[in-house]
């Protein structure tokens, strides 16, 4: 296992679509490598995900965990998850716009809107199909790093540019 760079905004591999993981290469030591790594890396930056474009490596792997994350600490708690290929639709048209971060876009915020309630098919990292429907912040962490395999950084979501902050601002000055 290895903490890996980072990519920020601006290095191609966020822009690009991720290709989709074959099935029988799922077990391989390369792949079960960069889950790891995935891993590793997330924790050592304190994300509640992080997905393999972010490491420099355009493929369709997410990982995402929350437990006593201390950028996170009134979030409830996330269990590690691994997903491949995964697919993501929205369970209710309702949207909410709450603040999100990004390892890619260090000490940046901004309100982004997302689906309140999702549903994922995937593969775990076994290359067992997966579902899982959730809402709230947990369903939030799940479209944001879905994103990054298709190229899609959250500003590109945000509805106005105005409330896009520093963190250090905005605990300064307590934007809502």
């Amino acid at each position: 296992m290895a903490i890996r760079k980072v990519a920020r905004l601006g290095t191609p591999v966020l822009r690009r679509i991720a290709a989709e993981v074959p099935p029988a290469e799922i077990g391989s030591p390369r792949i079960q490598t960069l889950i790891d790594d995935l891993i590793e890396t997330m924790r050592e930056y304190d994300g509640a995900g992080l997905a393999a474009p972010q490491i420099h490596e355009s493929v369709q792997i997410v990982v995402f965990e929350v437990a006593g994350n201390p950028r996170y600490p009134d979030a409830a708690p996330i269990p590690l998850t691994v997903l491949i290929n995964p697919q993501v639709s929205p369970n209710t048209d309702e949207m909410e716009e709450d603040w999100e971060g990004c390892l890619s876009l260090p000490d940046l915020r901004g309100r982004v809107p997302r689906y309140t309630s999702v549903r994922v098919r995937a593969l775990d990292r076994r290359g067992a199909p997966l579902a899982i429907e959730t809402e709230g912040f947990h369903a939030r962490v799940i479209q944001h790093e879905c994103d990054h395999l298709r190229g899609i950084v959250y500003p590109d979501r945000m509805t106005s540019m105005q409330s896009l902050t520093f963190v250090r601002e905005h605990q300064r000055y307590g934007q809502d």
